[in-house]
């Protein structure tokens, strides 16, 4: 009995070895994706940083000219090599979309209150670079150059028609799905390819029910993936909360995704899940995007599922030269 159960133990471990060898997947071609995270934007100090801490005060000295969820911004992301920039929404109370990151106004702008209560008309007036300062409030760099500067999302994809744009919808309200849904319909909008939103489970949920088509994912939906394929991938099973989503895979445990890489690749590509790769290497709280040149060690040269990219204007030209991303 004890050499039957060694022969079906060994005839158990060769299986789950054959099922999740990365060497026998099929060899797909293709290049990463980069996802510019709010394009090319001032970066700032992590350190110790609150959810509701204001960042435009925590800025490092200016290394170039862009304020994040701009138009020109965007352009440079893409001039970097981004495939697809990641923008951030709020309704307003005039019936447009805002392009913004914060819920409220008082951090960047010289205005008050939150974000979504007011209408797009004020919102143009005011002055998006005016909080940021790099030295305590001793200068600010920016006040004065972001007058008008804050976009509606119509005018992101009419200015970029033939770019991909993934949206973070800011508020964990149903309702927000249905207004997204009807403003970028009255507008046929995005003029090409998929609706590509994240967000709560909740507003994701809703967001599926009204476009069966969008690609959607939220911190939930990534989490459920996740763990359950830890769970059960040694199978090749895909949980459904991967499909037409995002999976995350930190750079630090790679090895425990079942068939890692060309294994686990093919599997997410058939399921029309995009694999992200992120830094998990303790830069503050969480897994945060691609910033420095050695988080792209991790990957192998073939690597062709996406980046969640911080700074484009660094890894851009980086993983041209590593992965020949070269538009």
């Amino acid at each position: 009995m004890r050499k039957y159960l060694m022969l079906g133990i060994t005839a158990f471990v060769i299986a789950i070895y054959l099922t999740n060898a990365s060497w026998l997947a099929e060899k797909r071609s293709g290049k990463p994706t980069l996802i510019s995270h709010r394009g090319v934007y001032q970066t700032y100090d992590r350190k110790n940083l609150g959810r509701d801490d204001c960042t435009a005060i925590r800025v490092y000295e200016p290394e170039h000219e862009y304020l994040e969820n701009t138009l020109a911004s965007m352009q440079a992301a893409f001039d970097y090599g981004a495939d697809i920039v990641e923008i951030d929404v709020h309704p307003t109370t005039d019936g447009e979309f805002a392009v913004f990151h914060d819920w409220t106004l008082d951090c960047r702008t010289e205005g008050k209150g939150t974000t979504r209560d007011h209408p797009m008309s004020y919102l143009k007036t005011l002055d998006i670079g005016y909080g940021y300062t790099p030295d305590g409030g001793n200068t600010f760099p920016f006040r004065g150059k972001g007058i008008g500067l804050m976009p509606t999302l119509e005018e992101v994809y009419r200015t970029f028609p033939g770019k991909r744009f993934l949206i973070n919808i800011k508020s964990g309200r149903p309702k927000e799905a249905v207004q997204l849904d009807k403003y970028l319909r009255q507008r046929q909008l995005p003029p090409s390819g998929p609706l590509m939103v994240y967000g709560s489970e909740r507003v994701m949920e809703k967001m599926r029910e009204l476009r069966p088509d969008v690609w959607s994912f939220s911190r939930e939906s990534v989490k459920n993936c996740s763990y359950r394929y830890l769970l059960l991938g040694w199978t090749g099973y895909v949980p459904d909360a991967c499909r037409n989503g995002a999976v995350v895979a930190p750079n630090t445990w790679q090895w425990a995704l079942w068939g890692w890489p060309d294994r686990f690749m093919q599997r997410m590509d058939d399921a029309g899940a995009l694999v992200m790769e992120l830094d998990f290497a303790g830069r503050g709280r969480g897994m945060h995007g691609i910033y420095k040149p050695h988080d792209l060690d991790f990957l192998p040269g073939d690597y062709r599922g996406a980046l969640w990219v911080e700074k484009i204007e660094v890894i851009g030209p980086l993983a041209k030269t590593k992965f020949g991303t070269e538009k």
